[in-house]
Order: structure tokens, then sequence, then C-alpha cells
């Protein structure tokens, strides 16, 4: 494979995503045309208060249909780090701060078509702080479960994000 940039023709350019068509050489020299979505990544987080619980957020999703239960999570602003972008979408969507954050994974949410990454934090030593903080275009409400119940809401099918699926199980198990 080439070390040279890929030839890319912009198609569309949002403030969320960069579609384009770009050229790529496959690993045997053949060159193909992909449509491939450039995104900024995003940072999403589980926060773990002391009892066990998490709070998750039930949000207004357009493109999967309507209200969907989630862990807190936000587009990094540019140049953010991963942590300090987690910090701040855990204050602005929950009213919380917290004392420590732990990665649990980086993702690629999609490889097929964009090059979109998440950092999965768990957050504990939570404390209450503030009023919600939504950007314009955001309508949720923080809900409070037991990790089991949560978990439970994925077996039922009513937890249906990737990130907070990954996000939960993964807080079980650097629990205790």
């Amino acid at each position: 494979m080439s070390d040279s940039p890929t030839p890319r023709r912009t198609v569309f350019k949002g403030k969320v995503v960069d579609l384009g068509l770009e050229t790529a050489e496959l690993p045997d020299g053949r060159r193909i045309e992909l449509e491939v979505i450039r995104h900024p990544g995003a940072a999403a987080i589980v926060p773990l208060h002391d009892d066990g619980t998490v709070t998750l957020v039930r949000q207004y999703r357009h493109a999967a249909g309507g209200m969907i239960l989630e862990i807190p999570a936000g587009i990094l602003e540019e140049d953010e780090v991963p942590e300090l972008g987690a910090r701040r979408e855990l204050t602005e969507e929950t009213g919380l701060s917290c004392e420590r954050l732990r990665r649990l994974v980086i993702l690629h949410t999609t490889p097929g078509f964009t090059d979109e990454r998440i950092w999965v934090f768990l957050a504990t030593g939570l404390t209450e702080t503030s009023p919600l903080e939504l950007d314009d275009d955001e309508y949720l409400a923080p809900e409070r479960f037991s990790l089991a119940e949560a978990l439970d809401l994925i077996d039922r099918g009513q937890i249906t994000d990737g990130k907070t699926i990954v996000g939960l199980h993964l807080a079980q198990r650097h629990q205790g």
C-alpha cells in the first residue's frame, strides 16, 4: 500500500460528517473508489455511581427512529483530548462531574464506511454539579438504573446503541 495521501472528492461537508469519494489501493495493488465519511470522533461515558447504579440518557435520535436509551456521549471539539471531551459531555448531559475517569476502550463504530472512533470511559466518584447544558439540537433526559437493570434492557432489545452496549458490558467487567 502506498504512503501517499488518498485522492478524495468531497461530496458533502456538514457540521458532523464529511462525505467523500476516495481512491484506495488494496493490499493486492488494485485501486478502488469508496464512499467514506470522515468524522472528528466522540467521547462516551458510563457514569457508575457508588451504589452500583448508572446514569443513562433517554435521547431523541432522528436517524434511529425516536427516543433511545444510551450512555452520555458527544462529538469531540477540534483538537480536544478525549478525556476532556468526556468530562465536558458528562457534565453537559447529566449535570454530573467525576473524580476518576478510566478509559475502557476505543472503538470504530462502522469501519466499512467511516473513520469515526469513540473513546468510551468509566466515570466514578460522581457528584451532582450543575443543571444540564444541552446543545440546540439535543433533547434528552437522564435516568438512573442499576447496572443489572441496564444489562437486562440490552437483553430485552430496549438498548440497541452499540457504544452503550459495549460500555455497559465493560463497566460490569471493571466494576469492583
